[in-house]
């Protein structure tokens, strides 16, 4: 099974941009990816998948800010988060989910905090 390493979380202003990073150590082509975060004391939350075929879903929340993408060849999943709100801190986590199983695999999670 996969390994997931998130990067690219850090301190942005609100209205600023990041992209995260999700490095598997194996192949994601038949995985749905996606992202998810936690704040503190709130439960975690999906964020945005896509499929293996590339349809993707969003969180009403990030609509239209957040985009997420795949990079089969490279074992890897963005998500680009652009006109940040200080709402959108949290640990963002990265989920690797195969479909119709119970196979699961979570990433350790990277720290996204919006604050001027």
């Amino acid at each position: 099974q996969v390994q997931l390493v998130e990067s690219g979380g850090g301190l942005v202003q609100p209205g600023g941009s990041l992209r995260l990073s999700c490095a598997a150590s194996g192949s994601i082509s038949l995985y749905t990816m996606g992202w998810y975060r936690q704040a503190p004391g709130k439960q975690r939350e999906l964020v945005a998948h896509i499929t293996r075929g590339g349809r993707t879903d969003y969180a009403e929340s990030v609509k239209g800010r957040f985009t997420i993408s795949r990079d089969n060849a490279k074992n890897t999943v963005y998500l680009q988060m652009n006109s940040l709100k200080p709402e959108d801190t949290a640990v963002y986590y990265c989920n690797a989910q195969l479909p119709l199983t119970s196979t699961s695999r979570w990433g350790q999670g990277t720290q996204v905090t919006v604050s001027s």
